[in-house]
Formats: structure tokens, sequence, C-alpha cells
């Protein structure tokens, strides 16, 4: 019975710091769905003696072994080569891989070298994954009562490769998939929250909780498996009602999706036209809503008044408001987002103005003024955070983004 899986991350660049381990973390979300759970990560430079070492450890203490990157054209792309001399196995080349990587380089018009067919070559015996995004194909290895899956390094591949064959490969074979639901909080720290659901926490049996805290944002992932004649999917809805009904409207979403994308929604939703003015946050806050797809339906445009005067020029704020209250002062908040739904024309504002940091003069590093103005309201608030100067920025946009969540909602606002 598979019930240990081991994702062996192989990449230099991993080790190095270079880019960070997403595929482990987007797998190790996704298996619980077919009822596996991850034991160990491992990550290994390209260097074909430590892989193997590596690859033997991982063989002795788990089911499955999930390996990423390393099946590229070049010489230090070595997984498969390793993986195949380890299992004892020949490697075949697989003529429809060939063919396929012959035709992508003919539609992309670029000149094929041959070292790309190194990625057509397999251990004998291996399941083909075909790869839509990319010219590296994976491959599923059954041995010895052990799956081995080979998955490319590059994100934008590995994803959809794993959506399409991976989850399907055991969902044939899962005997107790797991149901999990992830609720979003904003507002309350993980320490507090964890404090509220104290109660529902000391007796989780099944469903289970977790919590994790990003950036101003807490995540709770409740997870069940069928109870006897009670499906996982009842048993997660009840907690998750639970959970709801003691964090009341901290909880911004049950879709585990990101806060900027439930207030497009609500923008969206109740056809409002968008847009803000920033100081400290630099265009952080514009940034995170042009990413969506569909913002342009609502989001018009953004300033970035980062200096005293553009404040002024661009938005209208009155001199007199900042010589009296101070550039970072709830006073120009008010002028800014104001000001920015005068010459922006749109429903709805934000401004943000604060000091991040470093320490300069005497200005209280953390202080943050916030405005928001809709069709129905305009509030101000003024917030102290602290930590670096990336975290206080962040968790600017943060609370902006929940004051404009509420305000559409007519939910009050926390003090």
């Amino acid at each position: 019975m598979l019930k240990k899986v081991e994702i062996l991350s192989v990449g230099t660049e991993l080790l190095m710091g270079q880019i960070a381990n997403t595929n482990a973390q987007f797998i190790s979300q996704h298996l619980p769905e077919v009822g596996l759970g991850v034991y160990y990560h491992s990550v290994v430079g390209d260097n074909p003696e430590r892989l193997t070492k590596c690859l033997q450890y991982a063989l002795s203490r788990s089911d499955v072994i999930i390996t990423t990157g390393g099946l590229g054209p070049t010489q230090d792309d070595l997984t498969k080569e390793v993986i195949a001399r380890t299992l004892g196995l020949e490697m075949i080349q697989d003529e429809e891989s060939a063919n396929h990587i012959r035709q992508y380089f003919k539609n992309t018009g670029k000149v094929m070298s041959e070292n790309n067919l190194r990625q057509a070559f397999f251990p004998a015996g291996s399941t083909i994954i075909d790869n839509v995004q990319g010219t590296a194909p994976g491959c599923i290895i059954e041995h010895e009562g052990k799956v081995i899956i080979l998955l490319p390094g590059p994100p934008k591949e590995l994803i959809p490769m794993f959506n399409r064959h991976i989850l399907p490969f055991f969902q044939k074979r899962c005997d107790s998939p797991l149901t999990s639901k992830f609720l979003r909080v904003v507002g309350i720290g993980e320490s507090m929250v964890e404090k509220k659901l104290l109660s529902l926490v000391d007796k989780q049996t099944n469903p289970t909780l977790a919590t994790y805290a990003k950036d101003g944002i807490v995540s709770i992932r409740v997870t069940a498996h069928d109870e006897g004649k009670i499906p996982a999917s009842l048993l997660v809805s009840d907690m998750c009602g639970k959970i709801v009904s003691i964090l009341g409207d901290s909880v911004y979403t049950d879709n585990d999706e990101e806060l900027e994308n439930t207030v497009l929604k609500l923008l969206i939703a109740n056809n409002l036209t968008f847009s803000c003015a920033e100081s400290c946050t630099g265009g952080m806050l514009a940034e995170k809503l042009t990413a969506i797809p569909g913002s342009s339906k609502v989001f018009k445009c953004a300033a970035v008044t980062y200096m005293t005067e553009s404040k002024t020029e661009m938005l209208g704020v009155n001199p007199e408001i900042i010589e009296k209250f101070g550039v970072v002062s709830k006073e120009t908040a008010l002028e800014m987002v104001t000001g920015m739904i005068k010459t922006a024309k749109t429903d709805v504002a934000i401004s943000i103005t604060g000091f991040a940091g470093p320490q300069f003069a005497d200005e209280p590093v953390g202080k943050v003024c916030i405005g928001v103005c809709t069709p129905d309201c305009t509030t101000v608030k003024e917030f102290k955070f602290s930590g670096s100067r990336d975290r206080i920025r962040t968790l600017s946009v943060v609370y902006a983004l929940d004051m404009l969540r509420r305000a559409l909602l007519h939910l009050d606002i926390p003090n």
C-alpha cells in the first residue's frame, strides 16, 4: 500500500537559494487529495554521486519518490540516468517523445541541437508523461513495489503535468482520499486565531485543523476523511461553519484565494470603478490588483505620489493640511483618497501614506494611514505596523484591501 511520499528536488540552483522550491510546496499541497502524505522533502544538487545516495535513501524509507528537475538536454541534467542506473534499468529512446521534440522545434522555428533528444530517453518500462508546455517529458516507474515519478523543474511545465497525469494516477489507487478546505483570515494574527479556535483544536480528530500565517493573512486548513457513512466533505463543511461562527467576518473566503481576488470580485459584482493613490507602498496595491485577469473591468488608474509635492500637484492635497498634520496623517490620507476620486472620476478609491523605514529623523517607522472611499462611506484609519520595510509595505496593502472589502460589504472596520 502506498503511503509515504518523498519529494526529491534536483538542482544546484535550489541549494544556492537562487530560486524558491515552489514545486515541492505545490505537490505537498495536493497529494492529500488522493490520500497520500508527504513525509520528507529532500534537495540535492546536480551531482550524480550525491543524487544516487539521496535516491537510495529515499527508496529505503518511502513508498513514492517524486523527483523534480534534471530532465533537460544539458550534461548536468542527470536525473533519469541516475535513477535508471540505481534501479538497474536500461535507458531506451521513446520514438513518440523524440518526434514531439523535433516537432516542437519545427513549430517554434528554432534550430534543434542533437542533445535535445536526450530528453526522449527513459528507464525501460517507464510510463511516459507528455509535456504540453515544453520539451522534457516526465515518466512514472513502478519498480519492486515502489513508485518513482520524474517531473520537470519549471513550474509552468510541472503543474499541468501533475494535474493532468499524476493526480489521476493516484486517484485510481486511492483507498481513503482526504478532503481539504482552506479558510483565509485577515486582521487577526495566527496566535489569536489559534486561541479563539482552541476549543476546536483540542478536540480535533477528524477533521483536523492546521494554521499557516504569511503576509498578514492566516490560512486555516480543514482536512477530513470519510467517517463511516458520513462523507469527508460534510465533516469539513460542518467544521468550517464552526470556525466562521467563531471568527466572524475576519474570514474573508473559504475558496483559498488571495485577498485581492476577493476584493476584485466585489468591485466587479457591484460594477464599481476603482483607483488608488499610493505613497510608501509605491504601486504594490495597484500591482496586486492588475495582476489578476479581468481587473480591467473596474481598475481605472493608479497614482504613486511618493514625494510630498506630488500629493499636492497630482491629487490636490492642501499643502496646509500636510504642514499642520504631517505627510503621514489621517488628514492627509483623507485628502489623498478624496482627491483621487475627483481626479480619476472613479466610484471607489484607496489611499496609503506611511513611514516604512528605515528610520529617518523622528519619523515613527511603521505608522501608516489608509483612506477608503466608496459611494456609501469614507473611512480613514491609522495603523502601527512593526518589522522590516518590506513587511510594513506588505501589511499596508493587506489592511487597505481589507478596509475596502469591509466597506463594500458594509462591515465594521475594527479599531
